[in-house]
């Protein structure tokens, strides 16, 4: 019974199930991934406001991680349709967070990039989200947050 238990228990405090040396591999990975899912819809909640949707959020924090796209490549990146990333390019360059120039490889095409305020946009969305991360770390015992920590490093590896 121990390897159907959730990692986290329902106060949400993250411990993990006594049995959990015994989980299995399939197990772990399905708990794992919930909650990674969670983590990850934590931290983007952590680092959102109210003026742009969720899907423009994701765009600016891609085009903060890789410059410039296309209004293509970005949508591959993002895995939408070309024509729903251009509208939500153009609401961002109306909001001032992005801008277009020509390519100079490819007159036909656009770059797209983040303008300052768009860099200093993700750059605080980041910020607050760590702040987040960190204030919840903090509420942990010094035993729980150590193996967090090795947790991450493991986690670190399996991604190496």
């Amino acid at each position: 019974m121990a390897e159907a238990m959730s990692l986290a228990d329902p106060a949400g405090k993250g411990q993990s199930n006594a049995g959990a040396s015994a989980a299995s591999p399939l197990q772990t990975a399905l708990d794992l991934r919930a909650v990674v899912a969670r983590l990850i819809r934590q931290l983007r909640e952590a680092g959102a406001d109210d003026a742009i949707t969720p899907s423009q959020a994701s765009a600016l924090a891609r085009l903060g991680k890789g410059g410039m796209f296309t209004v293509s490549a970005l949508a591959a990146a993002e895995k939408v349709r070309p024509q729903s990333m251009a509208a939500t390019i153009e609401s961002l360059e109306a909001t001032g967070l992005l801008s277009r120039s020509p390519d100079p490889h490819d007159g036909r095409r656009q770059l797209i990039e983040l303008t300052e305020t768009g860099r200093a946009r993700v750059e605080g969305q980041k910020e607050a989200a760590a702040a987040w991360l960190e204030n919840a770390l903090a509420t942990l015992e010094p035993d729980e947050l150590g193996t967090i920590a090795a947790a991450a490093a493991l986690l670190d590896g399996l991604l190496a």
